[in-house]
């Protein structure tokens, strides 16, 4: 597949990384500075062009008429609509061939004139980050306890991520034991981290305290099973929320009406701004890694403190800070891979959030072969869960028809569930696959991934 990705921001790069390690892809990645490029290439097999990535003949030079997809990362949002305008004016009109077009839009300026319905525009694919991290952050508010949780088949079912500790039911019993614990609950743990190192669950694994467990339920059965890895967590009440920007505005806005929120940002104007949009929330000017601050707003008596300013620096200070006077849990949105790799594992932290991976899985959704529906990019993009859509019959599918025991799936890979209808299964070994079953797998290994598209083409 031929990539054109504009921008070799952080975004950028990440996206780059992640797809260049793909045999099938050709990657040409775009940018006005030379020493970005420099370093991108110093590193992946992938193809550079220097130019405005929204010029006509820097776009030629990039090979658009040739591209299957374009995804415009730049930090302008009208350079990135400019540029999906361009490659369509210019190329899919010329050579008749249609490129899918991804622009990543932040100013809710342009969502408001509601310009990307309708086929206004030359974008077939819009991406706000912000609405992204946020509806992130907020599944993970819901479900106190949870590292992470990823739906599928539009919230039907859940993958949750949790941190194993003494007091649950199953935590030093093997994973076999969990059916008898669960009585009418239908469950799978699909993968386990011991020490951050990853391994598909047998029968006989034992679940211990500290390991990062992978299950898979109903959304309905959700509660009842992340309470055999650890005891349940009161439910989230009080809520500070460091960085009044445009996902601390958007949290806020998700929440007030059913927590008690407070916003900490330093910019007297954001301030001023926030105090006059928000409704109930309770807004504070000052610096959130001020301890004499925090104290004052009885910082102790906090549920969850959550770091999301623009500045990882400040987002690792004031986390820090706050859990050490007193804040029950604490999340940090920490951007850059250096500072992701210094901290994980670290129990400072309960929860660090990575917006390039959560993005990531949406723009993986359209590179995917085979019918992908959704995606989730783990660990870094070492692992993905994905679900994928069944299509055929015995005689034309690699998996319609079959047990699951006897398709051949790639090693590190996983069927954990699967979605016939509106009716959730739990996948086992003598499953039967049928046709239009959204099937939900965990792919531990990357590059496996494109033999597990295979099998859904």
């Amino acid at each position: 597949m031929n990539i054109l990705i504009l921008g070799s921001g952080q975004v950028g790069r990440t996206v780059a990384r992640s797809l260049a390690r793909e045999k099938s892809n050709n990657v040409t990645v775009v940018d006005t500075r030379q020493e970005k490029l420099d370093i991108i290439k110093d590193k992946l097999d992938i193809r550079t062009i220097n130019g405005h990535a929204s010029y006509p003949e820097t776009l030629e030079r990039a090979g658009a008429k040739d591209a299957d997809i374009l995804i415009a990362l730049t930090e302008s949002d009208e350079v990135n609509i400019v540029a999906c305008e361009v490659a369509h004016a210019l190329f899919d009109k010329a050579s008749g061939k249609k490129t899918k077009k991804i622009a990543r839009i932040r100013s809710s300026e342009y969502y408001s004139a509601n310009l990307f319905s309708d086929n206004l525009m030359a974008v077939d694919l819009v991406i706000n980050p912000e609405e992204i991290i946020t509806n992130h952050i907020a599944e993970i508010i819901k479900l106190p306890g949870a590292l992470e949780v990823l739906e599928f088949a539009n919230g039907k079912v859940k993958m949750v991520a949790a941190k194993a500790q003494e007091g649950g039911a199953l935590v030093g019993q093997p994973v076999r034991d969990l059916p008898s614990h669960m009585h009418g609950v239908e469950s799978r743990v699909v993968a386990i981290y011991k020490k951050g190192k990853g391994m598909v669950p047998e029968g006989s694994t034992v679940i211990s305290p500290g390991d990062e467990v992978f299950f898979i339920a109903a959304q309905e059965d959700i509660l009842s099973v992340l309470k055999e890895m650890r005891k349940l967590e009161a439910p989230i009440k009080r809520i500070v929320i460091a960085g009044g920007g445009n996902i601390g505005e958007r949290l806020a806005r998700l929440l007030e009406n059913t927590h008690n929120i407070k916003i900490i940002d330093k910019n007297i104007d954001t301030a001023k701004k926030l105090s006059e949009t928000l409704n109930s929330t309770v807004v504070i000017h000052g610096d959130a890694a001020d301890e004499e601050l925090l104290l004052e707003e009885q910082i102790e008596k906090t549920d969850i403190f959550i770091a999301i300013t623009d500045a990882d620096e400040v987002n690792i200070l004031s986390s820090m800070l706050a859990k050490k006077l007193g804040a029950k849990k604490v999340i940090a949105l920490i951007s850059k891979p250096a500072y992701s790799d210094l901290l994980m594992g670290s129990d400072i932290f309960d929860i660090t959030i990575s917006p390039l991976q959560v993005m990531l899985g949406v723009l993986l959704e359209q590179v995917r072969k085979g019918d992908v529906v959704k995606v989730h990019s783990l660990r870094r993009g070492n692992a993905e869960a994905i679900e994928a859509i069944a299509h055929g019959n015995s005689s034309t599918s690699d998996v319609v028809g079959k047990m699951i025991d006897d398709i051949k799936l790639p090693e590190g890979a996983t069927i954990s569930a699967i979605v016939r209808d509106d009716t959730v299964l739990m996948a086992h070994h003598d499953t039967i696959i049928r046709e239009n079953d959204h099937v939900i797998l965990f792919i531990s290994q990357k590059e496996h991934i494109q033999d597990v598209e295979k099998l859904f083409e």
